[in-house]
């Protein structure tokens, strides 16, 4: 964990109350709607004011905020109440605030409050970073853009009560399958989710299995480590050696956990695929369609073959997926990151790598380039037809 992220998370633990999102390309003015400074939903307004904006009227206040552990601003906390406006923001950086700049879109921001008029922020870049934050929090990506806190966002209680009558039968963690399986089989179940749904909404099923995965996991932590928090540690070692042990199985988990239900949805559309298949060398891309059969068939038409690369934040990690099979020139990754550069999105256009993201995310990103991005559905779509004009044998 590096100083930044420690900082972060130590702001949060030491807080008032604490809000993050990701820095969208409204903010920096690429998507032609610019509006000043960082909107805040009423959901995280509290983080603002004590009481709640009146429509009709406007109110704001005056604050300090240091950024980064490194510089101070002095801002406005304000709500705009008056004519067809209802929204709160924070405004006022200064003429050379960097984190309105267009190589921070896709950037964690962060902001807690320490008193009613001192605040402290930090935006995290790296992929690492912004995992490492999740993982901390056990939050979703979903799970940006509100208030904070360490046990996350309430279940609904139908849902809830499902969970908790596997989670008693539990002794141990489940593989990450198995969890993402009891989490998909247990929101279906609550919501009486169809056949249908998989075809018409893969992007809003996509996010709500990954959210009720993220409420079994912490039920199922909360039970297995439960008993080692109440007693006393042996040694500072023991306690470290915990403290990772817990991090790390929920970075691991949440690695697996978007290929595993983004291949049930695959699967549910009736797609023919092939998970970490190898291609040349040691190459496994995340996702290759059809099968490495026909990708090591030179008879099979390399346009007919389609790689997707599942990668939860991307703006380290895209160019990963454009060496994963020299057969095919274009080139998918799917990513649950909320926006990224004008320049990042221009290299990827470059490389011949389109960017798949869920459908209620495209707008984070810079207008420029929003019609260059596909959602969920629209990848399945482009599969879809691929696949009905390849003979059936090459499908068995």
């Amino acid at each position: 964990m590096n100083n930044l992220l420690e900082s972060a998370i130590n702001a949060i633990q030491r807080s008032e109350k604490a809000w993050c999102r990701y820095i969208t390309a409204n903010d920096t003015g690429q998507t032609g709607g610019h509006q000043s400074g960082f909107y805040v939903p009423k959901c995280a307004a509290p983080l603002l004011f004590d009481e709640l904006g009146r429509k009709g009227e406007n109110k704001e206040k005056t604050v300090s905020i240091l950024w980064q552990d490194d510089f101070y601003t002095t801002s406005r906390m304000k709500y705009y109440g008056q004519r067809t406006r209802n929204e709160y923001r924070i405004t006022r950086f200064g003429r050379d605030f960097p984190f309105l700049n267009d190589e921070y879109i896709g950037s964690l921001l962060i902001l807690s409050k320490m008193t009613d008029s001192d605040y402290v922020a930090y935006v995290l870049s790296s992929d690492d970073d912004i995992d490492g934050f999740y993982a901390y929090f056990n939050l979703s990506p979903n799970e940006t853009n509100q208030l904070i806190t360490a046990g996350g966002t309430d279940p609904d209680k139908k849902l809830e009560m499902f969970f908790q009558e596997h989670v008693r039968e539990l002794d141990d963690f489940p593989t990450t399958l198995q969890m993402s399986s009891l989490a998909q089989l247990n929101f279906n179940k609550a919501h009486s989710i169809s056949k249908s749904d998989f075809i018409k909404s893969p992007d809003s099923l996509l996010l709500s299995w990954l959210d009720a995965e993220y409420r079994l996991f912490r039920l199922i932590e909360e039970k297995i480590y439960s008993g080692k928090l109440k007693n006393a540690f042996e040694s500072v070692d023991e306690f470290v050696r915990i403290a990772n042990e817990v991090l790390n199985r929920r970075k691991s988990r949440a690695g697996k956990s978007l290929e595993h239900h983004l291949s049930e949805l695959f699967s549910k559309n009736d797609l023919v695929f092939e998970e970490q298949a190898l291609t040349e060398g040691k190459k496994r891309p995340d996702f290759l369609f059809p099968n490495s059969s026909c990708y090591h068939n030179f008879e099979f038409p390399a346009k007919d073959l389609v790689v997707l690369g599942a990668k939860t934040t991307c703006k380290d990690r895209w160019r990963q997926v454009l060496s994963e099979a020299d057969r095919v020139e274009e080139k998918y990754l799917f990513t649950l990151q909320q926006g990224i550069s004008l320049s990042q999105l221009k290299e990827m256009s470059d490389a011949k790598l389109t960017l798949i993201v869920p459908k209620p995310y495209i707008q984070s990103f810079p207008k420029a380039y929003q019609n260059q991005l596909k959602d969920l559905s629209e990848f399945i779509g482009i599969v879809k037809r691929r696949q009905d004009n390849i003979p059936k044998h090459y499908l068995i």
